[in-house]
């Protein structure tokens, strides 16, 4: 089933919304017995059409975050490389595909992190954040060190926050011991650590070449420029 028409057989089955849906056909199936469930069932075949279109859909989607990555920092590109500035690598694909960066240059080492944050308890995000920022704290090079994300209001919120750094790293093993043999208990807290890695790394504002990854609301209160901190 392509795209188009796996929309419109969810379209068909949700009508004008998938939520008020639901609530209709449980009120309906309510008390059911197993003759009056099969009865629910349109003649059409609609649900089964629906649940195919949206196996149909949930497929692709496996590779969205992964197509918003790769022409994210296609798009960014012409913005951030500087005369004379040469791509080593680049990392389109998921992960780092073996590579110890997103972006690698005669001047720079780079992470993207294309996440919209929502201001509300995002620790998968804040988790995944964190471990950009130490990857490339700890990594010993000459050249600049870039974490590109998407506004920078919410990841400095986090970085100056309490957060427990064995939280922030209990589901990922490798990050977790490479952070211990390089600090043992040194830090506790992400505020911690950030203090005193802070300047390790320039954390950018991509968004203003990104619009279409945020929304208008957020695009008119996002932070531009290198982050820089607060007096």
């Amino acid at each position: 089933m392509d795209i188009a028409a796996a929309a419109a057989a969810l379209q068909k089955f949700s009508g004008s919304g998938l939520t008020g849906a639901l609530a209709r056909i449980e009120d309906e199936l309510k008390g059911a017995t197993r003759a009056a469930s099969l009865a629910a069932l349109s003649s059409s075949g609609d649900e089964k059409q629906a649940l195919a279109a949206a196996a149909s859909l949930k497929r692709v989607a496996g590779q969205v975050n992964t197509a918003i990555h790769a022409l994210g920092i296609m798009l960014c590109l012409p913005h951030i490389l500087e005369d004379g500035e040469i791509v080593e690598y680049v990392s389109l694909g998921a992960g780092n595909t073996g590579r110890p960066f997103d972006l690698e240059t005669n001047l720079r080492v780079a992470e993207f992190k294309f996440i919209h944050w929502q201001g509300t308890a995002e620790t998968i995000r804040q988790n995944s954040v964190f471990k950009d920022f130490f990857l490339l704290s700890d990594h010993l090079t000459p050249k600049r060190k870039c974490l590109y994300v998407l506004g920078t209001e919410y990841p400095l919120k986090f970085f100056r926050a309490k957060r427990a750094i064995t939280s922030v790293l209990s589901k990922n093993e490798a990050v977790r011991d490479q952070f211990r043999a390089r600090f043992g208990d040194r830090y506790t807290r992400v505020h911690e650590y950030y203090a005193d890695h802070k300047d390790a790394v320039v954390i950018e504002d991509v968004s203003m070449w990104l619009p279409e990854l945020i929304d208008d609301n957020l695009a008119d209160n996002s932070q531009s420029g290198v982050l820089e901190e607060e007096q």
